[in-house]
């Protein structure tokens, strides 16, 4: 029998190769950012990761919506770009200290978002311009909060 974990790292090899990490390897953690060709607050939001010691690989697609679907982001969290770090999935701006937490913790979720675009987020800083968010964990038993920004 196949549990969820294993379903979703096999989807993963689908979507394009999964990122797990064995040995040495996980001092320096390893995160495939999907993003569109033309989106520049993704390109932020990488270098935001880049900065906090994630390496880093992007990959250009044309069709996000398909990436989001196959990994099972629900619609209503939603943001401009999906990224995959070892088995969790992590949707739009979410701050590099939770997927940090999120891998050191490893609760049995299926991934973390910040839906939407909010302004002050990382790879959305706007001089004098800021709204709180939420990070969201996402489950096939629903969302909760895991941090709130303000």
């Amino acid at each position: 029998m196949i549990n969820r974990r294993q379903a979703l790292v096999g989807g993963f090899a689908i979507a394009g190769g999964s990122v797990f990490m064995t040995g040495a390897a996980q001092a320096e953690r390893s995160i495939v950012v999907y993003k569109s060709p033309t989106c520049g607050c993704c390109n932020a939001w990488v270098t935001h990761l880049r900065e906090s010691g994630l390496d880093v690989e992007t990959r250009e697609l044309n069709d996000m919506a398909m990436i989001k679907q196959r990994l099972g982001v629900p619609d209503e969290l939603w943001s401009c770009h999906t990224a995959i770090i070892e088995f969790y999935v992590i949707e739009g701006h979410v701050p590099a200290a939770e997927i940090e937490r999120l891998v050191a913790e490893r609760p049995a979720i299926r991934g973390l978002a910040v839906p939407g675009m909010p302004a002050g987020s990382p790879g959305m800083e706007m001089s004098g311009n800021s709204q709180p968010y939420t990070v969201h964990t996402f489950s096939d038993a629903g969302t909760s909060a895991f941090a709130h920004y303000d």
